[in-house]
């Protein structure tokens, strides 16, 4: 599969992740449930595991909002990610795994809302519709939530190199 050089500006947005192989056709998004300062070791160590393995970028996530917003950004501007492993356990109050699923599985209505949620706060205000339409026809989830085994996002990472 021919492979790209990302824009010069890749990633756009900041936020907690790591930047590994721009060239690989994997990202990982591992579901975060704390505070910044208080992200518990194993859930640090999917992040790692992602981008040792050769994830272009991996990290974690929380909202379903802005958070949201940035990972579009950035895996949109990167287009040799083909696929998004999900990982980690779910936020309490925000269910961001399952809106992130429904966000690609489903898309957002035409107030940028994701479809198929109940999250407090599911919408994409910051983002075209074509831009949010791109990042969901672009990428193919594995989802592996609720796994908290390091092995399993590595796998998941080497599985996406063996693509034709």
């Amino acid at each position: 599969m021919l492979k790209v050089d990302p824009h010069p500006d890749y990633p756009p947005e900041d936020g907690r992740y790591l930047r590994g192989n721009d060239f690989s056709p994997v990202a990982v998004a591992i579901i975060l449930t704390t505070d910044e300062d208080k992200i518990p070791q194993e859930l640090e160590t999917l992040v790692r595991v992602g981008i040792e393995t050769g994830a272009a970028l991996s990290g974690t996530v929380q909202t379903e909002n802005i958070g949201f917003e940035k990972i579009v950004c950035n895996i949109v501007a990167n287009p040799n990610i083909r696929y998004l492993i999900i990982g980690g356990p779910e936020s309490w109050g925000h269910s961001t795994g399952e809106a992130l699923k429904a966000l690609i599985n489903q898309g957002v209505d035409e107030k940028k809302r994701i479809i198929v949620t109940n999250e407090p706060h599911p919408f994409l205000f910051n983002l075209s519709m074509k831009m949010i339409e791109r990042f969901r026809k672009q990428l193919s989830v594995i989802d592996l939530q609720f796994e908290g085994d390091p092995n399993l996002i590595r796998k998941a990472v080497w599985s996406c190199y063996q693509e034709s």
